[in-house]
């Protein structure tokens, strides 16, 4: 059920770990949080959790090292070279990382979910905003969405490129138009190391641009911490996997709670 492997990366100039799970179903992409490894939502028993749609063929996950924001939080290099690794990370994943996913499921045009937690929940947006071709669905939870906070110095053009809260207010034309039929979910819980504002945030710029998304608050009583994204997952996926997408998304790219 489990595989491992290492993709190349020409632009990043190294080898980056992947991971699958499962062999059928709707693939799903789960970036790690932070700077975590491919592996990283085994170890926190995500696979566990979901260890019943994989067995039923319902879906395959899919995982890779999160090398960018490994990157950003230990601060490695100068700040300018951090950003420019954020861009080059996103390509990644939307050319290598898609390509391995569709060579793997035997399909050149399937479409696949992103999900993630915290950075991880950046990256997913990220991902889907830049490559709306390629990801149907994304499932954002605790997001962490201002990343300029950790490189302390002014943004590039390559970081202005790859945060969704920067480059959505401009953004025009075909790939606008392509967002606008996808769904972005936003969910984030409101209990220790939380801060749903982050959520509203981007459930703002969404909506200002009529991209369709929803933000679900889970309250008070969940953390920023792996039992709440178990749970969120496993709520989820039902409607990530259904054929027409998931529960009632709003119109317009409102948002409510």
């Amino acid at each position: 059920m489990k595989a491992v492997h290492k993709v190349h990366s020409r632009a990043l100039g190294q080898d980056i770990t992947m991971a699958r799970w499962g062999e059928m179903g709707v693939p799903f992409l789960i970036f790690p949080t932070a700077g975590g490894d491919a592996e990283e939502i085994e170890r926190f028993l995500v696979i566990d959790t979901l260890a019943p749609y994989l067995e039923a063929g319902r879906i395959k996950v899919y995982s890779c090292d999160s090398v960018a924001g490994r990157a950003m939080l230990a601060g490695e290099g100068r700040p300018e070279d951090r950003m420019r690794m954020t861009d080059l990370f996103l390509d990644f994943v939307g050319h290598d990382v898609v390509s391995a996913i569709r060579a793997d499921c035997r399909s050149d045009d399937i479409g696949i979910v992103v999900a993630g937690a915290s950075i991880g929940a950046f990256n997913a947006l990220a991902t889907i905003c830049r490559f709306p071709e390629t990801f149907t669905t994304a499932l954002c939870m605790s997001g962490t969405y201002g990343l300029e906070r950790f490189l302390k110095a002014p943004i590039t053009p390559d970081f202005w490129r790859s945060s969704p809260v920067h480059f959505l207010p401009t953004l025009e034309g075909p790939r606008l138009e392509a967002l606008r039929k996808r769904f972005i979910l936003l969910a984030s819980g409101e209990g220790k190391a939380e801060d749903i504002g982050e959520s509203w945030w981007v459930a703002g710029v969404l909506g200002e641009k009529k991209i369709p998304n929803r933000l679900d608050s889970w309250g008070a009583e969940w953390d920023h911490d792996w039992p709440t994204w178990r749970n969120m997952l496993h709520k989820y996926v039902d409607d990530f996997t259904a054929p027409a997408g998931p529960d009632a998304p709003l119109q317009e790219g409102d948002a409510t709670s």
